[in-house]
């Protein structure tokens, strides 16, 4: 049975785009991204304009399509795909500087993308209206944002002061207030795409109860997302016409990756003062995933002309430069003297509620590099009302004393009254980031 759907394959696309929008979202730190979102914001947008311009000239050009398939092209394949950023830089150690840049551009970048590559679908295609186009695409912007932030906020608020009767009722009531952020998005005729992302972020970075099983539950379900979309996309491919646009991929990539992608973010980050080995990474950490392929389905449905061969050639060039940049990007990280595979990371805190009685128990894991290693528990001077009572370390757990030292890889059990447990979730990340001796100048009166 042939399978050849596209519209089924859009539509379920877009629901998996939300699944991980919203785990990238929730995993993404904002006090880490929070310097990069004014670069990451022009990236995602007047880098994105230039991008689109540039791939959309080789592709008329080169390959001989018509401007409306031409400019298709290029906005499908200028969006970076979250998911793969996400799952790359997990296990590359880049400057939070830089991962900072790129986390928050392949989460901003999709909402301006899916707004263009709608317009250039439209039949009977009209190039003229380009001053209307920028203002609708801010405006969706500014909508997404607002709905974004308002959903974000308000169930922070909520989740924060209402006791579920069930932990396992926080994760889908999370992942509700992501799926209604983007409908609310939508139907004021907004980017539901920010929206989705920037509730995400908000929720992520809240204090509300049961965070492991939240980001646990919405990261078992955008794996699930990203290898069901993968199989409708295989589905709808048809092999002998992949092969057939092989080297128009390889021209399109070449002058995406090498001419478009450098050029972006040049133009972009030029008012930010980055350097030129930070640009030459961020140029080649333009990863794309599965969500220029579900993007190049939007033209096939409207039936645009080429719309076929357009898809063809973008599953193509995803799954080559994929393959060759993914795997590189370390080798790129380390000859560029960009690799911070010594920096220091924050201990790694998670917070489950005691109702009953009043408290918390912080779950504290300690990384590699982090300056809680060789630090004693008393040395950790929590404030009254807070006390390690369990180190988890080579499997084996036990009872902690006063001078017991902690190491890395360790796993704490940290019980907090109500009261106390923001000042000894600081107090952990300060010794995390200082040592011992992080806050003693500030806490010890000064003799006169």
């Amino acid at each position: 049975m042939e399978f050849d759907n596209a519209e089924l394959t859009r539509t379920l696309g877009y629901a998996a785009l939300v699944v991980i929008l919203t785990e990238g979202g929730l995993s993404t730190k904002w006090r880490e991204i929070r310097p990069a979102v004014p670069s990451a914001a022009v990236l995602s947008t007047v880098g994105v304009g230039v991008s689109v311009l540039v791939t959309a000239s080789a592709a008329h050009f080169l390959i001989g399509l018509d401007w409306q398939a031409a400019l298709l092209m290029g906005a499908v394949v200028s969006s970076t795909d979250a998911a793969a950023v996400f799952s790359v830089l997990r296990k590359v150690p880049l400057p939070k500087r830089l991962a900072g840049v790129l986390e928050a551009e392949s989460g901003f970048n999709d909402a301006p993308v899916v707004i263009l590559v709608v317009a250039f679908s439209r039949v009977p295609f009209a190039p003229e209206n380009r001053y209307l186009l920028v203002g609708e695409i801010l405006l969706e912007l500014a909508i997404g944002l607002v709905v974004g932030l308002v959903i974000g906020r308000l169930g922070e608020l909520g989740l924060g002061r209402v006791a579920l009767p069930a932990s396992g009722l926080y994760p889908i009531a999370v992942m509700a207030l992501c799926v209604l952020s983007y409908a609310g998005g939508a139907i004021l005729h907004g980017s539901g795409f920010l929206a989705v992302y920037v509730t995400a972020l908000i929720l992520g970075n809240a204090r509300l109860p049961h965070r492991p099983a939240v980001r646990g539950f919405a990261d078992g379900l955008a794996w699930i997302a990203q290898i069901g979309l993968f199989v409708l996309l295989g589905l709808l491919a048809t092999p002998h016409d992949l092969l057939d646009d092989f080297w128009p991929a390889i021209g399109v990539g070449l002058a995406l990756t090498l001419v478009a992608r450098p050029l972006s973010v040049v133009v972009s980050l030029l008012p930010f003062g980055r350097r030129l080995r930070d640009q030459a990474l961020i140029s080649w950490a333009g990863l794309r995933g599965a969500v220029p392929i579900v993007l190049a389905t939007i033209p096939r449905v409207a039936e645009v002309h080429d719309s076929e061969r357009i898809f063809n050639i973008v599953f193509m060039l995803v799954i080559i430069f994929t393959a060759v940049q993914g795997p590189t990007l370390p080798w790129v990280a380390r000859k560029l003297n960009l690799s911070d595979s010594e920096e220091p990371l924050d201990v790694d805190i998670e917070s489950a509620p005691l109702e009953r009685l009043r408290g918390h128990l912080l779950s504290v894991a300690i990384p590699k590099h982090s300056k809680m290693h060789g630090v004693e528990v008393t040395e950790l001077r929590l404030p009254p009302g807070a006390a390690v009572t369990l180190v988890v370390r080579n499997g084996s757990s036990f009872v902690p004393l006063p001078t017991t030292m902690l190491r890395h890889g360790d796993e704490l059990l940290v019980v907090a009254t109500d009261a106390v447990r923001d000042q000894t979730e600081q107090r952990l990340l300060d010794v995390g980031r200082g040592g011992k001796l992080a806050g003693w100048l500030r806490d010890t009166p000064r003799r006169k």
